[in-house]
C-alpha cells in the first residue's frame, strides 16, 4: 500500500499540487472539518460509488486516523485504482479545513 504522512498531503496542497482526496469518514465526522479540496463517500458507500471515480486518476483516501482509509485503499487497489493512504488521517493533519 503506497502512503503519505498528512504533512506531506498538506505541503503538497499548500505547494498548490492538484491532488483527488476522498474522505471515508461518516458524515457526522466530516461536520467538524474536512479537507477543502476532498470528496466525501463513507466507507460503506466505497464499493457503490467507485464507478464515479476514474482510473486514470490517482487517489488520496483519508479518514480520522488512517484505519478506515486504509481498507478503502487496500479495497480500491484489488479493483484496480491508483490510490494511497494518508497515515494518521485528519488527526495528524495540521492544514486548512472547512
Amino acid at each position: 500500500m503506497k502512503r503519505f504522512t498528512a504533512k506531506e498531503v498538506q505541503e503538497k496542497l499548500e505547494n498548490g499540487e492538484p491532488l483527488n482526496i476522498i474522505d471515508v469518514r461518516e458524515v457526522d465526522e466530516v461536520k467538524e472539518g474536512k479537507i477543502p479540496e476532498a470528496i466525501h463517500i463513507p466507507l460503506g458507500l466505497v464499493e457503490f460509488k467507485m464507478n464515479e471515480l476514474d482510473k486514470k486518476k490517482q487517489y488520496v483516501m483519508v479518514c480520522r486516523s488512517g484505519a478506515r482509509s486504509g481498507r478503502a485503499t487496500t479495497y480500491l487497489e484489488g479493483q484496480g485504482f491508483d490510490v494511497i493512504n494518508m497515515d494518521g488521517g485528519m488527526m495528524a493533519y495540521e492544514g486548512k479545513t472547512n
